[in-house]
Parts: structure tokens; sequence; C-alpha cells
């Protein structure tokens, strides 16, 4: 039986599409108000209205995750909509791939900045807008950050600080009422991933799965969900994969 909702208010970036599109539409289809936070103005609004097409509760917010004050207002927006928050998606996510001695320093600014600051602007605001209820973050991990990928440097840096800020905010938020975990995804050919990684790619990503396929957004969304309800309750400071064994049979 999927897991009920109801009652809560949760911000999503990166959620226009992709995996946190996935998740928005889940998470209000278990009833679940949901904000629906994405740089691009066409695909916020698509996925919200989507939602509320569908019966449920969608707040469509066009903002950039790396702009501190942009995702403090979003919170404020959602909030003042439906009632203080009670959780946070960290999925927004800039990424680019290539030698290491290819890194410009723009790039590398624009990862950090959508990746690892966004993130905690996206645990201020939560903070910043919750109400007396315990509430929960969930960030989007990345087997990179286990394991040696060639081309990668960028964008493991971005996940395995992503990887260590989890566990550590659960240890420094617990005692207020926060669990604070994070899933990591395997080979999943979203739009964004899909420009960025070739049929050659996927192919090889493939043959590192022991299940022997790619995942599914909604695979991921299902795992974010239970992490984010009542039945992880007592799970904080968690990774979780939902890599199809990738990370288990590269290691």
């Amino acid at each position: 039986m999927s897991e009920n909702l109801s009652g809560q208010v949760i911000l999503v970036t990166g959620a226009g599409r992709g995996i946190g599109g996935a998740t928005a539409r889940l998470l209000a289809s278990r009833g679940a108000a949901v904000g629906v936070f994405d740089i691009a103005a066409d695909l916020a609004n698509e996925t919200a209205e989507a939602i509320k097409a569908a019966g449920g509760k969608a707040l469509a917010i066009v903002a950039d995750a790396s702009d501190r004050k942009a995702v403090f207002e979003a919170a404020a927006s959602l909030a003042a909509t439906f009632g203080p928050l009670t959780g946070i998606v960290n999925d927004a996510i800039f990424i680019r791939y290539g030698p290491v001695e290819d890194v410009t320093e723009d790039v590398l600014d624009r990862m950090f900045a959508v990746g690892i600051k966004g993130a905690f602007w996206g645990v201020q605001a939560l903070l910043a807008h919750r109400g007396d209820k315990p509430v929960s973050v969930v960030n989007l991990a990345s087997p990179v950050a286990d394991l040696g990928t060639a081309n990668t440097s960028s964008y493991t840096s971005v996940k395995g600080a992503i990887v260590a800020l989890t566990r550590q905010l659960a240890v420094e938020l617990g005692p207020k009422g926060v669990r604070v975990n994070a899933v990591a995804p395997g080979a999943v050919p979203t739009p964004g991933a899909r420009a960025i990684v070739d049929e050659a790619g996927y192919a090889k990503r493939r043959a590192q799965t022991p299940l022997g396929r790619l995942g599914e957004e909604d695979e991921i969304a299902k795992a974010i969900a239970f992490l984010l309800g009542p039945d992880a309750s007592f799970i904080t400071g968690e990774v979780l994969h939902a890599d199809g064994g990738i990370t288990v049979k590269s290691m």
C-alpha cells in the first residue's frame, strides 16, 4: 500500500521534469501539497498543471536554486499557500562532464552553486518555514560519490559533498526533529541526462548494472517518497542507493 502523505507540504527543486518532476507528481498523488520549483517557467507550470488536473495540490515556482533569496521566497510562497513546510527534496542540478584538465571556472562555479549551495539554501528555507511538526530533507546523491568514474570530477565533487552534508546534517538537525537522508539514483535516462550521455554511454551503464537495465524516473521517486513518509520515521543519515546494484558490482 502506498504511504499517505496527506498534510505534508513539500518543496521539490528541479521539479519541472525528470526525477524531480516524477517526484512532485508522486508526492501529490499521495496527498502532499507540492511546490514545483524549476528555473524553466514552462516546465514548472506544465508539471504543476498536470498535478492539479489529476486532483492534486501544487504551486508552480520559477526560480534558480542557487539564489538564496529566491529559495527563501519560494518556501515562503508555498507556506503561505498550503501551510508550514514539512519537507524538501533538493533535486536541482547543473551537470557537465569532461576530463579534469578541461574543467572551466564558470562551469565549476555553476555546478557548485546549484548542486551544493542550492542544497544549503533549501535546508535553511525549510527550517525558516517549518511548523511544529517533524520535518524531512531528501538530497539527491549519486553512485559517483562511492566509485571512481572517468570524466566526472566536477559532478563527483558535488555529489561527494552532498553525501557528507547529508550525514553531517542528520547529526546536527536530528535533535531539532529534522530527518536528513539522500537517494543515490543509478542510470536513469531523464531528458537532462540524455543531453550529456549518448546511447553508447547508456549501453555501458546497462551492462554495469546487475539488474541488467536502466532505472525509471518513477522508481527513484518512490524511494524519495519512502524517505519522506511515516514508514521512514526512524531513518536519518541514510544514503539509499536506488541504482540497480551498480555500486555493489563496481566495488
